[in-house]
């Protein structure tokens, strides 16, 4: 039913992943790539807070919100697809989308992102380290593509794969009485393998009407009617540090959410004391940050006038 991470994720591509890793963690703090010049992707999706904002929904141009909680980008590159309704495939297309979302980053297009990064001639050197084969190494398609090979390296191992590996100490009593109320009641039928969800979709409500239903989640991307209240199921990896929960934020526990799915996925009412056996586990599954891949880079000076940012 489960799995350890695996200790990589392999690039997308031929190329020098190591020159396109550090163009990556650039480009992810870089706020320059936002109308604004205020938004970075870390703004929603922090590295030192477990790779989330703490928001129900990220806060982006001009102050505006979304209505889809910003999920961790912390082991990401290994779910199936990409967003909580699955229209991206890999991390590499999911970076492209919030840049241009008029209510996140909200840059008009791809060109004008390749204009303020060519305004700046140490990140079109960085460019040409990363992509020697591009006779036009600055492209959009590039800015992506670098972000995402940083992503892959965004792993969070936890005493949870030393279990996994054969270390019954790795995990307390209390823990593993919590692993098996979370197998009991069923939790592990969506949630499971290495990251414990994040490889399928499901309904929410899929045995009792979930409240909220101003989000029809996958039917935005399919206009498949079957698709109403579909979303990709989230990892649990890291859950924990992770609040607040569901794809519109509302749930501010842990405790509430493991009694929420319980309900709506599985039609079983735990107890309080249950709730909080599970939760004793989900606590094993936070892992340990990358601290020196994710080391906030210095970013490249502007010698050149970079297009003038819209007021956000």
């Amino acid at each position: 039913m489960f799995a350890p991470l695996p200790d990589s994720v392999p690039a997308k591509g031929a190329g020098p992943t190591e020159a396109r890793v550090q163009l990556g963690r650039m480009l992810y703090y870089d706020a320059r790539l936002s109308r604004s010049q205020t938004v970075s992707c870390n703004s929603c999706h922090d590295l030192a807070n477990y790779g989330v904002d703490g928001q129900p929904t990220s806060t982006g141009f001009k102050q505006q919100h979304g209505n889809r909680n910003s999920p961790t980008v912390y082991n990401a590159a290994l779910h199936f697809v990409q967003f909580w309704d699955g229209r991206a495939p890999d991390v590499e297309a999911q970076a492209q989308g919030p840049v241009q979302n008029p209510v996140e980053m909200a840059m008009p297009d791809g060109a004008a992102v390749v204009a303020v990064l060519e305004s700046m001639p140490e990140y079109v050197a960085a460019f040409k380290k990363a992509f020697p084969d591009d006779k036009k190494p600055v492209t959009f398609d590039n800015m992506a593509t670098a972000i995402g090979t940083f992503e892959r390296g965004l792993l969070t191992p936890s005493r949870w794969d030393k279990y996994l590996k054969g270390d019954t100490a790795a995990l307390t009593a209390q823990e593993q009485a919590g692993l098996a109320e979370f197998s009991a009641a069923g939790c592990g039928t969506c949630h499971a393998g290495a990251l414990l969800g994040g490889n399928l979709y499901q309904r929410i409500g899929m045995v009792k009407p979930y409240p909220d239903t101003s989000d029809p989640g996958r039917y935005d991307v399919t206009k498949i009617e079957s698709d109403k209240m579909v979303f990709k199921v989230p990892s649990l990896r890291n859950v924990a540090k992770t609040a607040p929960y569901f794809h519109n934020g509302k749930v501010a526990t842990l405790d509430q959410a493991v009694t929420q799915m319980a309900d709506y996925q599985l039609d079983k009412q735990l107890t309080p004391a249950q709730a909080s056996s599970i939760v004793t586990f989900l606590n094993a599954l936070t892992g340990d940050l990358p601290a020196q891949l994710i080391q906030k880079p210095e970013l490249p000076k502007s010698t050149a006038k970079t297009p003038k940012p819209n007021e956000g």
